[in-house]
């Protein structure tokens, strides 16, 4: 197996697959749920009606909740139970900052790595990915789930050649608190796919040029455009949790890889 995919294939693990045990589905289905917007941030959850949804034991849900407040998509209140995870601009711009971390060094890793495989899974992608944006114009929200299918996979994709299991492990972690926000941010602009795809296109045409620094500085560009968004249109409310609110500083992370 070339370019290291053990990895990715392990990382994968936590979102793909046919569910191993009745957790596990209330688990990844419950989460998909949250994602997807059916229940709101910050609401109660009863386990009763989850029960009766999932068709699955109050125990097995009370199980599958606390695996999502491992993911951060769920909250356990002393005393009171569990609560959809809120959303913020702050939290919104600690996942970025977090997120970018762990892509940008397994982005660089893959590009120094990335034999023919690489470069091919990525092509691959990216024609799917390119499909799925021009239908994303025509339809809006209705194809929405399946552009986020080919959206993960071209930024699978990219990263593929990384060897760190952790790094991918913890990076799909991030990708996925990243949906909920994905899908608020693209879903309020208008022509989301032809703005996503300017920007994927131009990451795809570096990433096979092997340009590194350049092709990270696209990536860092396109992963934090829907914060700046977010500020702009002020679709989510602020948090009062304070945490840091700066930009992701590309150098900064530069720095400390190459002293480290």
């Amino acid at each position: 197996m070339t370019d290291k995919t053990v990895a990715l294939r392990q990382s994968k693990e936590l979102s793909g697959g046919k569910p191993k045990s009745l957790i596990e589905r209330a688990y990844r289905d419950l989460g998909e749920d949250i994602v997807h917007g059916t229940f709101p941030p910050g609401s109660k959850i009863k386990l009763e009606p989850l029960s009766a949804r999932y068709g699955v034991s109050t125990g097995t849900i009370r199980e599958a909740l606390s695996l999502l407040v491992s993911d951060g998509l769920v909250v356990a209140n002393a005393q009171r139970g569990f609560s959809v995870a809120p959303m913020s601009i702050e939290d919104f711009q600690d996942l970025v900052n977090t997120r970018l971390l762990l892509e940008v060094s397994a982005f660089q890793a893959s590009i120094a790595n990335g034999g023919d495989d690489w470069e091919g899974r990525v092509v691959q992608a990216f024609h799917q990915l390119t499909l799925a944006e021009q239908r994303l114009d025509e339809a809006g929200e209705d194809t929405f789930g399946h552009w986020e299918m080919r959206n993960r996979e071209f930024h699978e994709a990219l990263v593929s050649a990384c060897d760190s299991m952790w790094t991918l492990r913890f990076r799909d972690i991030l990708y996925r608190q990243s949906e909920r926000y994905r899908r608020l941010t693209y879903t309020s602009r208008q022509n989301p796919g032809q703005l996503v795809h300017a920007e994927h296109k131009k990451i795809f045409d570096l990433a096979l040029s092997r340009k590194s620094q350049d092709a990270v500085d696209a990536l860092v560009d396109h992963i934090s455009s829907a914060v700046s968004f977010a500020k702009v249109s002020q679709i989510l409310p602020t948090s009062d949790i304070e945490v840091s609110f700066r930009k992701f500083n590309n150098s900064e992370y530069t720095d400390i890889h190459n002293r480290s």
